[in-house]
């Protein structure tokens, strides 16, 4: 594949541009987190993607767990596209992408390995905006620097002829990364009460249990679930919180929920 390189799209509205600030700023998410212990071995992540502000706490509980002692070789990422609507899934067409903190190297092998089906599409028109992955890359550049990343955004798919196309691409080394927030502009009560609804659908690996409401990264979610069942994994809740917890108002929020699954 041709080098090219995607530059940040949501630096400076989504997350600090100034890479001092924002390092500053992850690294203090990273200190903040509620630490867990997981008694399985760590396979998948599903964390939200709102602004650092919002949700970065909540993202947060899930990358601690990324620290010292893990030796990953790639990270596979799982994201809904928000503005491109297009049949199957979308890779970029750039070969690294940029953040204020400096570039992450795509894993083209694993990419090339993907466009051999034709549910897989290279769409740089659906990756040039969208932030639900390029939110993750400053965590992963502190947690885990230099490892490379497999970016997919889900369109309309089957999750289950998707998930087979996943599954080849994980193994041991190779970290399936979900990304999506929860509920979205109910009030926090009821926030709460749907999300904890999809936060149990998630603990319990039943995907049919998901609907359009629960998760705006539905589609990636079902996706991991269906893998992590036919696998035998368990599935942990992390963290669940929404936007009136963290920094907005309780009137109208979005949900976040971050869970470690292997």
């Amino acid at each position: 594949m041709e080098s090219s390189v995607r530059p940040p799209a949501v630096a400076g509205t989504f997350y600090q541009a100034d890479p001092g600030l924002l390092e500053a700023e992850t690294r203090g998410y990273l200190a903040t987190a509620a630490p867990t212990q997981l008694d399985f071995p760590l396979r998948m992540l599903i964390v939200p993607h709102a602004g650092h502000v919002y949700s970065g706490p909540v993202a947060a509980t899930g990358y601690r767990l990324l620290g010292a002692g893990s030796d990953w070789r790639r990270i596979v990422m799982l994201g809904p596209s928000h503005f491109v609507p297009f049949p199957g899934l979308a890779l970029p067409e750039a070969t690294t992408f940029e953040t204020p903190l400096g570039a992450v190297a795509v894993d083209t092998a694993g990419m090339v390995e993907l466009m051999r089906d034709p549910l897989v599409t290279v769409s740089p028109d659906a990756h040039e905006r969208e932030h639900c992955l390029e939110v993750q890359l400053p965590f992963l550049q502190i947690v885990v620097p230099g490892v490379p990343v497999i970016p997919v955004l889900t369109g309309a798919v089957d999750v289950g002829a998707a998930a087979g196309l996943i599954v080849p691409l994980l193994d041991d080394e190779t970290l399936l990364l979900v990304s999506s927030d929860l509920s979205h502009y109910h009030d926090a009560a009821t926030a709460r009460r749907l999300d904890a609804h999809t936060a149990e659908a998630i603990v319990d690996l039943a995907p049919d249990r998901l609907d359009y409401e629960s998760a705006c990264g539905r589609t990636g979610i079902q996706i991991a679930l269906l893998i992590a069942g036919d696998r035998g994994y368990r599935a942990r809740l992390l963290d669940l919180r929404n936007s009136g917890d963290t920094a907005g108002p309780p009137d109208r929020v979005v949900g976040y929920g971050a869970f470690a699954l292997g």
